[in-house]
């Protein structure tokens, strides 16, 4: 049970998993101010502004770092790990997105006649734009660098 309770007390963890919080919760407000309307599963979705996946990786990056040193192993794991991870959702999800987006435009147009399609739709919104991405990267640094003083 003791290594069960360390896990609460390991800082980055904590506020890694709060900067992604933050950044869902961010889409949220974001949704309801452009939309005017509370649109509760923007808490738990991928893609959209800013990138929950991108605050994660860079706040554990800069956590890390900031507590075992910029030149330490465990900051360069941590700095590539969140490059691979940003890279993924800005460039191979973006493309499964526009994929999908294509393949139910042809399953619109082929099924105009009136008959059904036994599939559910494609999912759309799967990565994020480049914009989206470098948000999540400097909300996830911020939220690190105020936490500074706990780590």
């Amino acid at each position: 049970m003791q290594e069960f309770n360390q896990i609460f007390n390991n800082h980055i963890l904590i506020i890694s998993i709060a900067a992604c919080l933050i950044a869902q919760l961010l889409k949220l407000i974001i949704e309801l101010i452009r939309h005017g309307k509370v649109n509760l599963k923007f808490l738990v979705t991928t893609g959209g502004m800013p990138s929950a996946h991108s605050a994660l990786v860079s706040s554990l990056a800069t956590g890390v770092g900031l507590k075992e040193g910029w030149d330490s192993a465990g900051f360069a794991i941590a700095c590539l790990f969140a490059v691979i991870v940003m890279y993924d959702a800005a460039g191979v999800r973006q493309a499964a997105g526009k994929q999908a987006r294509i393949l139910n435009q042809i399953l619109d147009g082929f099924f105009q006649d009136g008959k059904e399609v036994n599939e559910e739709r494609l999912k759309e919104l799967l990565g994020h734009t480049p914009f989206q991405v470098l948000v999540g990267l400097a909300l996830g640094v911020g939220i690190s660098l105020m936490a500074a003083p706990t780590l």
